[in-house]
């Protein structure tokens, strides 16, 4: 059982780890650059001695009118890119944003977004740190829209509001010229790009190694499984001609078209499975630990083969559904000599 994902965002995770530093750190800049302009005088930049206010909106314009195929795919290109909080108008916290609004049942955006969520929490204060308030404020309202009721929003507003006023007070005491901030903000620029490019490689780095870890431990699962599967099967197989050899005189006795019948058709209706491979566990549910279980409802056909496989009971729903029928048809038993229709139930652990 592994994940993927995902979680619809989840199959951008393995990508990540494949990323060359040089490569991300320059587009990380040049993404940059390309969404904020230089500044060229002093009306380009706020005054210090002026409260930043939070933008309009977090998702631009640009982002939310696009649709949601076009969403999925360019998160997808700025996750691998390592462009997960920034740029400004092109970054996966933002494209996420933006296809949840479109998309608010999906649970693999969702998911996404809290794997963000720290991550931009982080770059949050320490963009307020280094009083690039601009870019604080625009952190703000993406982890604000992710999550209205998130614990640190409480503590960062209120940081950055007295960051602000003791930057103003401090510029009011130097009397800042307009030319020293223009300095300072284009140190702020300069400050950002390294800052944001280097911290978003470690954090892509870092959800690589995790994720490949989770997959590793599915896979081992499901190889159990699989085995523990193959030896139960083998066990009744040789429990089964044990019995047949205990009875040479009984099958001896029995008529030429009796034998014939029992070759099409074995007397008892009896399920023998001989192939049951584990259900793929899904990757949302595994991620967050989720356990449970699926009644799943078929017909195996004469030839051994399943069809009509069905949910007939699913706790929690709609979780594990679709994965349990898939095994389930998957499955195959010994040949039987007419449709037999049967349940099984099958149980999601995380921690086998």
């Amino acid at each position: 059982m592994s994940v993927s994902a995902p979680r619809s965002a989840m199959p951008l995770r393995p990508a990540l780890a494949r990323l060359a530093i040089g490569a991300v750190f320059i587009c990380a800049i040049a993404a940059c650059k390309q969404e904020e302009p230089a500044t060229t005088g002093p009306s380009a930049a706020p005054s210090a001695s002026q409260p930043v206010a939070p933008p309009a909106s977090a998702v631009s314009a640009e982002v939310a009118a696009l649709g949601a195929d076009q969403l999925r795919e360019k998160a997808r290109t700025a996750y691998a890119q390592s462009k997960i909080y920034a740029p400004g108008g092109d970054n996966a916290m933002e494209y996420y944003l933006a296809l949840r609004d479109k998309q608010p049942g999906d649970a693999g955006v969702s998911s996404a977004l809290t794997d963000l969520m720290p991550m931009a929490v982080i770059a949050t204060e320490q963009s307020r740190d280094r009083e690039d308030f601009v870019e604080a404020q625009r952190l703000y309202a993406l982890i604000e829209k992710a999550d209205p009721q998130h614990p640190a929003l409480a503590r960062l507003k209120s940081t950055i509001a007295s960051a602000q006023d003791a930057l103003a007070k401090r510029a009011e005491q130097e009397k800042l010229t307009a030319e020293q901030e223009v300095q300072r903000q284009a140190r702020l620029e300069e400050e950002r790009e390294q800052q944001q490019a280097a911290q978003q490689q470690q954090a892509a780095a870092q959800l690589a190694t995790q994720q490949a870890a989770e997959q590793q431990a599915a896979a081992q699962r499901e190889a159990d499984q699989r085995a523990a599967a193959q030896r139960e099967a083998d066990e009744r197989a040789a429990a089964q001609r044990a019995q047949q050899q205990a009875q040479p005189t009984q099958v001896a006795q029995a008529p030429a078209a009796a034998a014939t019948t029992a070759a099409a058709a074995p007397a008892s209706t009896a399920l023998r499975p001989l192939s049951t491979p584990a259900p793929r566990y899904p990757p949302d549910a595994l991620r967050s630990g989720q356990s449970g279980e699926v009644q799943v409802e078929f017909t195996v056909n004469p030839d051994g083969s399943v069809a009509n496989a069905r949910v007939v009971r699913a706790d929690p729903p709609r979780v594990f559904d679709r994965e349990a029928v898939a095994a389930v048809r998957r499955w195959r038993f010994e040949p039987m000599g007419e449709a037999v229709t049967t349940r099984r139930t099958i149980g999601f652990n995380p921690g086998n």
